[in-house]
C-alpha cells in the first residue's frame, strides 16, 4: 500500500525507474501532469481535478515508471518539474489539445460547421493593430468558434514558447530566433522607423527612448552603427509606453512600423534610409494543430490581411 505517494517512490527511484513499463499514458494521467505543473503542488492539482492527493501521487508514480524518469521534485515550495518533467508536460499539453481538436472535428463532421475554441498568442502591437481585422473576418468565416487571445511579452521564449509548450494553438510573432521545431510562415516584413514629436526640427538630436524587446542580430548591429542613438537616455518596459513618451515630447524612438498603428497626431514618423532594419512577422503553430479546421481558417485570414492598412504618413 502506498502511503506517501511520490516521495516514497523518489527515495528508491534509481532502482524502480530501471524497470520501465511499456504501457501507454492515459488522458487522465496527462491531465494530472499538466495540473501539477500549472498549480505548483500535488495538493492544489488534486483540488483542481477533484481527486485525492494520494490518487495524484499514485498517478505520477505510475507515469514515472512508464516513462522511466523522475518528473517532479517535491519540497517545501511545492512540486517543480525536473527537466524530464518539463519536456513531458509540454508534450502532454499538446496531446490533450489534439484530443480536444479531435472531438471538435468529429462534431464538425457530424453536424457541419466549425466549432470550438482556438487559442492565439501574439506580441502586443500585432494584437492591437493586426489581429482586430483578422479576427473580424475570421468571425464571419467561423462564427461558432471562440477565440482566446493572449498578449505575450517579446522577451525570453516569447510567443513561440507558448505554442511549443502547448499553451497556444497559433502564434503571431517576429520570426527570430529560428523556430525549426514549429510550423512557420512569414506574413510580411515590418520596417523600423523613427517616431518623434510632431514639429520637432531635428528628431535625431532628441533623447532616445529604448524599450525592451527581442531584436535580431541585424537590428542590433544597425543600432550600434548609429552614432546619433544614445544608449542611456530613457528605458521603458514596452513599445506602448515608448510611444506615450514620444507623444509627450520626451524623446524619439526607433520602432517597427506596426507599433504605430493609427499614429497619434502628436507623433511624426521619419524613414531610416535604405539600410533600415526590418523584422519579419509570421505565424507559428505545431504540426498537429495545422490539421485543425479552425487553425487553418485563422491562418488563411492572417495571410489575407493587408499589412498597409492605417499606416501613418512618413516624412523623409
Amino acid at each position: 500500500m502506498i502511503t506517501n505517494g511520490l516521495s516514497a517512490f523518489h527515495e528508491s527511484s534509481s532502482c524502480s525507474l530501471a524497470r520501465v513499463s511499456t504501457g501507454d499514458l492515459t488522458a487522465g494521467e496527462l491531465r494530472i501532469l499538466v495540473a501539477i505543473a500549472g498549480e505548483g503542488s500535488f495538493t492544489a492539482a488534486a483540488q483542481r481535478l477533484g481527486l485525492t492527493q494520494s490518487a495524484v501521487s499514485h498517478a505520477v508514480r505510475t507515469v514515472e515508471r512508464k516513462i522511466g524518469a523522475v518528473l517532479f521534485q517535491r519540497g517545501r515550495s511545492g512540486a517543480q518539474p525536473t527537466e524530464a518533467g518539463a519536456t513531458t508536460v509540454r508534450h502532454a499539453r499538446r496531446i490533450l489539445r489534439l484530443m480536444d481538436t479531435m472531438r471538435q472535428e468529429a462534431g464538425i463532421a457530424a453536424a457541419g460547421g466549425t466549432t470550438g475554441t482556438i487559442r492565439v498568442a501574439s506580441f502586443r502591437s500585432a494584437a492591437f493593430h493586426l489581429l482586430p481585422g483578422v479576427l473580424s473576418r475570421f468571425g464571419q468565416r467561423c462564427p461558432r468558434v471562440t477565440v482566446d487571445v493572449s498578449v505575450v511579452p517579446e522577451t525570453d521564449a516569447g510567443v513561440p514558447g507558448k505554442v511549443r509548450d502547448g499553451l497556444a494553438d497559433v502564434g503571431v510573432t517576429a520570426l527570430f530566433p529560428p523556430v525549426d521545431d514549429l510550423v512557420t510562415r512569414q506574413l510580411f516584413e515590418d520596417s523600423y522607423v523613427l517616431a518623434y514629436p510632431t514639429g520637432h526640427p531635428d528628431p535625431r538630436s532628441l533623447p532616445t527612448i529604448h524599450w525592451k524587446a527581442r531584436t535580431s542580430a541585424e537590428t542590433e548591429a544597425w543600432c550600434a552603427r548609429q552614432d546619433w542613438l544614445s544608449a542611456n537616455d530613457i528605458r521603458v518596459e514596452d513599445d506602448d509606453v515608448a510611444m506615450s513618451m514620444v507623444r509627450h515630447g520626451l524623446g524619439a524612438a526607433v520602432v517597427p512600423r506596426l507599433t504605430l498603428g493609427s499614429a497619434h497626431p502628436a507623433v511624426a514618423v521619419q524613414e531610416l534610409g535604405p539600410d533600415a532594419p526590418i523584422r519579419r512577422i509570421g505565424y507559428v503553430t505545431t504540426p498537429e494543430m495545422l490539421n485543425s479546421a479552425a487553425v487553418r481558417g485563422l491562418i488563411a485570414e492572417l495571410r489575407a490581411q493587408r499589412t498597409t492598412e492605417h499606416r501613418p504618413s512618413v516624412s523623409r
